[in-house]
């Protein structure tokens, strides 16, 4: 999501809400204006009210270029983001910013003649646009999201055979059935989910252990042009979201024991009316191995 993104305040319970309101709007303002010194103060005002940063100044901080990257994006301002939008999710991600990534996979599965799963996880399921696009080609269906009100939309779809409310990298790692088992998928997809993380490594290790042997991981990234991302792996784009580099994907792909099927770029979105370049890429599990990537 990104349209109308400067409505996040931040809400936490607490007697400080409205010096949290201000510092967050006069940040906006001043950024808006150019002042990003000023921006910058304002919103190292409004993360000490809110460590918790559930207004994302931390990602504000770094597309403006006064703070570095931080791995990931806040789950709290993720999870508030969504939920403020929730009721309009897939109206502005698909009538208004052009998303089709669900759609454009399927067709990619379909390419690669990968046309039957008997257990998907979708990681970042929203609604669930992608489990409706992969509906006819796999059996079992499991949705999670860090959002508790697109969540709710999802089930209302009926596309799940079980849904989760929680973050993707925190399931993989963690996530046991009701009998205290740990399950294994053969189709793990992550539409929409990098421009989240900034750090991929977390996430493809907690994949490598949750993939069947020789399971397959499909996923959307976005990415800026080589002049801009500077030699960065991962960095916050000027949209707030984050950007990975081409070769960083790969390598990490290759260490996590991924082989790469297809890597083929996309626009994920419209931003403004102007097209947003990301990969759109599915890759197969090469081998296991018990090691945590550094």
């Amino acid at each position: 999501m990104t349209r109308d993104e400067d409505q996040q305040t931040g809400n936490p319970d607490s007697a400080d809400d409205d010096a949290l309101a201000e510092a967050y709007n006069r940040g906006l303002d001043l950024q808006k204006s150019g002042d990003f010194a000023g921006a910058a103060q304002a919103f190292r005002q409004a993360l000490a009210l809110d460590p918790d940063d559930t207004g994302g100044v931390s990602i504000r901080l770094a597309a403006m270029g006064a703070a570095i990257s931080p791995t990931k994006m806040p789950d709290a301002y993720v999870a508030t983001l969504f939920d403020q939008h929730a009721d309009v999710f897939d109206e502005i991600l698909v009538d208004e910013l052009g998303y089709c990534v669900p759609l454009l996979l399927r067709d990619l599965l379909d390419r690669l003649n990968l046309s039957s799963f008997d257990r998907l996880l979708d990681l970042g399921c929203g609604t669930g646009l992608t489990g409706m696009a992969l509906l006819d080609c796999t059996s079992h269906r499991t949705g999670v999201d860090l959002s508790e009100k697109i969540v709710e939309l999802a089930f209302d779809r009926e596309v799940y055979d079980d849904l989760y409310v929680g973050e993707a990298v925190e399931f993989l790692r963690e996530f046991e059935d009701e009998d205290g088992q740990r399950p294994a998928w053969d189709l793990i997809t992550a539409t929409d989910v990098f421009p989240y993380l900034g750090a991929v490594e977390p996430f493809l290790n907690g994949a490598v252990m949750r993939l069947s042997p020789g399971g397959y991981l499909a996923f959307s990234t976005e990415t800026l042009p080589d002049p801009v991302m500077g030699g960065q792996p991962y960095m916050v784009g000027p949209k707030n979201r984050f950007a990975q580099g081409e070769g960083y994907i790969r390598t990490a792909l290759a260490t996590a024991g991924f082989d790469i099927l297809a890597m083929e770029p996309i626009t994920v979105r419209l931003e403004e009316g102007e097209p947003v370049p990301g990969h759109l890429l599915v890759a197969r599990l090469r081998e296991r191995s018990g090691e945590a990537i550094s």
